[in-house]
């Protein structure tokens, strides 16, 4: 995979779609790597006339692992060097959870790079922020563990501890893509720096009121990680923002919904397209 030095780093990348499509970029969660965004549901989005970039955040997979403490707006900026790297004035911006997080500040504290905003599963951080339930707070705290085989088990009970009811666990579709991300890079140390900056965040809703880029907010409304209180505050706070609230999903984009996300994702990009 192609690397790139961006904002004093070096952030591992990976682009699928045409050279000349809008540019999309994907920004991961806590701890996770960009393989988290599923190889096919990036080829889904391509197919929306997207050029979709997914990358690792600092401190996860293969981008460069880090010693000092930074924040959530350091990662934000990181996302903005790999834009800049890659030549692209502006992009329609997606993050997941924390990458949620990380995409609202991109666009707050560079809003001439983001043509659309879109938070999935994801909240306004600090005193903001609706709490996880206690059975999302284990699965948060959990310990790393020594062995490959226990670090596989762990990402497959957690995996599953995090589904929505509306959603059967496919053990081995899980499982191959745990084994994946375990295989490819494993730093706990890194998933804590990252949690210490999301713990360090401010809250966000009164600078999301004074947003003005185009947002779609997509939640599950069994979200015990992230409730989906945080959602509709988020879409509640910036104006005119899109909420979609999904029944029975958990933090998780499971595939029954790629197609929704998707075709809502390009009808985001087409409403900013369109002139007033």
């Amino acid at each position: 995979m192609p690397r790139a030095n961006a904002n004093g780093i070096e952030l591992e990348y990976e682009i699928f779609g045409d050279s000349n499509a809008a540019p999309l970029l994907l920004i991961a969660g806590l701890g996770a790597q960009m393989v988290s965004w599923d190889d096919d549901f990036c080829r889904l989005l391509a197919s929306r006339d997207f050029r979709v970039i997914r990358f690792d955040n600092r401190d996860a997979g293969l981008s460069s692992w880090m010693q000092a403490a930074y924040t959530l707006d350091d990662m934000a900026a990181d996302a903005v060097g790999l834009l800049e790297t890659l030549g692209i004035p502006a992009a329609h911006v997606v993050g997941a959870s924390m990458g949620g997080f990380i995409a609202q500040l991109v666009a707050l504290n560079h809003p001439e790079r983001v043509l659309t905003l879109t938070s999935i599963m994801s909240g306004p951080n600090g005193h903001d922020q609706v709490q996880p339930t206690a059975e999302g707070t284990a699965v948060l705290m959990a310990p790393a563990p020594e062995s490959r085989e226990e670090r596989i088990q762990l990402g497959v009970w957690a995996k599953q501890k995090l589904l929505g009811p509306q959603d059967p666990f496919d053990e081995a579709y899980e499982r191959a893509r745990i084994e994946r991300a375990v295989d490819r890079a494993y730093n706990p140390a890194g998933f804590m720096r990252q949690l210490a900056g999301i713990m360090a965040a401010d809250g966000r809703l009164q600078r999301l009121r004074l947003l003005r880029i185009p947002t779609l907010v997509i939640h599950g409304d069994a979200d015990i990680l992230v409730p989906v209180e945080n959602g509709r505050n988020v879409a509640a706070a910036v104006a005119g923002a899109r909420l979609v609230e999904i029944e029975g999903m958990g933090h998780d984009v499971p595939r029954r919904v790629w197609d929704q996300v998707a075709d809502e994702i390009a009808a985001l990009a087409r409403q900013a397209a369109t002139p007033c």
